[in-house]
């Protein structure tokens, strides 16, 4: 755990860290996009984080590939953000625009609509203040809405997870997970195999404003 802390107190390690909860594979190039630090920053960051064993690294041909080490970790980074993590101001970010508005966080939704949801959930009162819970006004939206938590999940029911785009939260844990599950299942979202952004369908479109006041898409 103090590794972890350790790791999460320095800014740019905490923005690599955040890149890496989509679950997927970065090389140090893009990493040094996202963190907006030197390359040869990067580096130093990326060995500490190995040396942790919050990351690992897959060589493949001339590249190497920087990915979260397993699950327990990205669950392990998802309850600590809330917690150690403010959001920032607004920053200008060189993430595409395909990236910034839907993406995968690990198992969860990720990007502006992420972000949206998550502000309306907590102005409608459907999450608490402090993002950690449904609420019954939450529990009864969801079921009506049916969008179903997995049954007696060992992970927090809900968590607020920084978004490395927005440098603002969306929800994790199960609740982030199952509205992932929910807007797939029902194809307002599309995902292409093997990519990290998610495409909203023009049903999705109406039923997003229609469900979570999403802003016009």
């Amino acid at each position: 755990m103090s590794a972890v802390a350790t790791a999460m107190a320095d800014a740019s390690r905490m923005h690599i860290l955040c890149a890496l909860m989509d679950g997927r594979a970065w090389t140090a190039t893009e990493l040094s996009v996202v963190a907006d630090i030197a390359p040869s920053t990067t580096s130093g960051h990326l060995h500490k984080l190995l040396d942790t064993g919050l990351i690992v690294c897959v060589v493949q041909g001339r590249h190497r590939y920087y990915s979260l080490a397993d699950r327990e970790v990205a669950g392990l980074l998802e309850n600590l953000m809330g917690v150690s993590v403010k959001p920032g101001n607004a920053v200008k970010t060189t993430t595409p625009n395909r990236l910034r508005r839907a993406r995968t966080c690990y198992d969860h939704l990720a990007g502006e609509i992420a972000v949206e949801i998550y502000d309306f959930l907590q102005s409608a009162g459907w999450i608490t203040s402090d993002g950690t819970a449904l609420t019954p006004c939450g529990t009864a939206n969801f079921d009506k809405a049916g969008i179903v938590l997995a049954p007696r999940s060992r992970r927090k029911a809900c968590c607020p997870c920084l978004d490395w785009s927005e440098r603002r939260f969306h929800a994790g844990g199960e609740v982030g997970a199952a509205l992932l599950r929910f807007l797939l299942q029902k194809h307002w979202l599309m995902q292409a195999p093997g990519y990290r952004e998610l495409v909203v369908t023009d049903s999705g479109k109406a039923a997003l404003q229609r469900l979570f006041s999403i802003s016009p898409i």
